[in-house]
């Protein structure tokens, strides 16, 4: 198996999330890697925790979810935001609030 082979893909929630907040992402996350709050508009994912089990692909009724940069869907922007949330929360909503519109 190559090095790459090995490593996981990590992630993004993206504009389809917004407002939705389905969060069968969560409850099928082995790991705990996606999180959300009543103040929030979407679901996160930590990049740092993320397995890339793939699980969360398929639980998410809408399709926010891509592999980072797998995906023009998931511009690097919403990147971004998933990562600030897990540094700056308060940011981050401000962040989806200017990417939403």
């Amino acid at each position: 198996m190559s090095r790459l082979a090995s490593v996981p893909q990590v992630y993004v929630i993206t504009d389809p999330c917004v407002d939705v907040k389905d969060a069968s992402c969560v409850e099928v996350c082995p790991v705990d890697c996606i999180h959300t709050s009543d103040d929030d508009r979407i679901c996160y994912i930590d990049p740092t925790e993320c397995t890339g089990c793939n699980l969360c692909l398929p639980a998410c009724p809408v399709g926010a979810i891509f592999v980072d940069g797998g995906s023009p869907s998931a511009p690097a922007a919403w990147t971004e935001v998933n990562a600030l949330w897990f540094r700056d929360p308060a940011a981050a909503r401000a962040r989806v609030d200017d990417l939403a519109r």
